[in-house]
């Protein structure tokens, strides 16, 4: 039989509030440490009766955990030596969990990007939040047990911390904006939006001198507030008149000022206003719309757009995913200027 190796500790975790069973969570660890060479082929794994001590289990759980590995050929055992590693072809396929908040014209191209990328090598399941955090919860937990990645859109909700912890030693990636909560925690690609708002307006800064004021239809909600906070930023460093509103309601256009618009039903409102009153835009008034879609290089002869590159995004979130890579990775916006301005 193999040589046994050095013994190695500390590579069960078991979280007692998770709704995945025990001993599924020991054949989890052992799967885990393999795929990330904290156990080599022929290492000592922790005995039966030390795993049942450490985590207060009863041994038949142990046991049960211990059996389904052996039966896979992935641990033996061999008298007055315990249990080792006797094989590291713990290859699983790859079920990947993608949870949206929503899908849309911007965020289709992410999903086809990621989806061509990943395709042959991994499954993949999408589903969707709608900014809902109940929606969010049920979702996770409905599917504990079903996936070894998942891909999570967590936005803004608060206290998610704890439906987090409960996926367990599943790869988990954050996608597109980063929670307080638990941004540094997990691998991510994201979009920085303070910075990117703020850049965006400065390389776009010679084309907006003529627009006073720069107005932000912000109705809070679904939208970043990092947006905002980019956009107050520029203003008040280039000393730029502004306004913030909420709402295009009761809002009466004028010949002069520039809107910057993250909702696109807020882009209509404005682009029907300035026919109504003979507005060109670019020259009379301008527009600034947040995320590009093909539709908006050709609507009023063109909208000018912050956005980040989807694609790109896509294919960064597959490369990360397959090849289990670490880290935090900002997908750079940039101003696409068109007629608008």
């Amino acid at each position: 039989y193999l040589p046994v190796g050095v013994m190695k500790n500390n590579l069960i975790n078991i979280e007692s509030n998770s709704d995945i069973p025990k001993y599924k969570q020991i054949i989890q660890s052992i799967y885990f440490a393999i795929e990330n060479r904290q156990l080599s082929l022929g290492d000592r794994i922790p005995s039966i009766n030390g795993i049942a001590q450490e985590f207060n289990l009863s041994r038949d759980t142990v046991l049960t955990a211990f059996n389904e590995l052996r039966a896979r050929g992935i641990i033996a055992s061999s008298p007055g030596k315990g249990y080792y590693v006797n094989s590291t072809e713990v290859e699983r396929e790859q079920k990947i969990f993608l949870l949206f908040d929503e899908l849309n014209a911007f965020k289709e191209k992410l999903y086809n990007a990621f989806t061509d990328a990943v395709q042959h090598k991994a499954s993949v399941d999408t589903y969707f939040h709608y900014f809902n955090k109940r929606v969010f919860k049920n979702l996770i937990l409905e599917n504990l047990t079903k996936y070894t990645t998942f891909v999570i859109m967590p936005v803004f909700f608060q206290d998610i911390r704890p439906i987090i912890n409960q996926i367990g030693q599943a790869n988990i990636y954050l996608l597109d904006q980063l929670n307080p909560e638990i941004g540094n925690d997990y691998p991510a690609i994201y979009q920085n939006f303070q910075k990117d708002m703020l850049e965006a307006l400065e390389s776009g800064l010679d084309r907006l001198q003529k627009y006073h004021p720069l107005v932000m239809v912000y109705p809070g909600g679904k939208e970043p507030r990092g947006m905002l906070e980019g956009f107050l930023q520029f203003c008040n460093q280039y000393n730029r008149e502004h306004e913030v509103i909420h709402t295009l309601e009761n809002r009466e256009i004028k010949k002069g000022e520039l809107y910057i618009v993250p909702n696109d039903l807020d882009l209509v409102t404005l682009v029907k206003e300035s026919k109504r009153k003979h507005l060109e835009l670019g020259k009379d008034l301008g527009i600034i719309s947040y995320n590009d879609t093909p539709l908006k290089e050709v609507v009023a002869d063109g909208i000018t757009t912050i956005s980040t590159d989807f694609e790109a995004m896509g294919k960064t979130l597959a490369r990360m995913v397959l090849n289990k890579q670490k880290g935090h990775l900002e997908n750079p916006a940039s101003l696409i200027i068109r007629k608008s301005i």
